[in-house]
């Protein structure tokens, strides 16, 4: 039998429909509080435990910038996944605090470089 090794990318809990509530507007909030004029509209969608963040940069097109994908688990721990392009897929990455949880509003900070592309 293999020790159990704690892996931040890998399950989490169902995101209670208050906690989406919340997490939507917290991240909105931060969004236009911080990056104003850098997006014209955000997406945040969640799917069980997860929490998807794109945005929309210009009206022309309709495909959005994947920034991020946050895995739940407590309401100021999640775990993030960058939007790779090169790869074009959802890669776990530690925050700029040097673990593998912070906020929502930490995991904008970091996936909002490609606001500045």
């Amino acid at each position: 039998m293999s020790p159990w090794v704690y892996n931040p990318h890998v399950g989490g809990v169902t995101i209670p429909p208050e906690v989406r509530r919340r997490t939507e507007r917290r991240i909105r909030a931060y969004a236009d509080a911080q990056y104003a004029g850098r997006f014209k509209r955000l997406d945040v969608r969640f799917r069980g435990a997860l929490c998807y963040v794109d945005a929309h940069v210009d009206d022309a097109s309709s495909v959005p910038l994947h920034l991020c994908r946050l895995r739940f688990f407590r309401e100021d721990a999640w775990s993030m996944a960058f939007y790779t392009y090169s790869h074009e897929k959802y890669e776990p990455c530690m925050f700029s605090n040097g673990t593998f949880q912070g906020t929502p509003e930490e995991a904008f900070d970091m996936a909002a470089v490609y606001l500045d592309a």
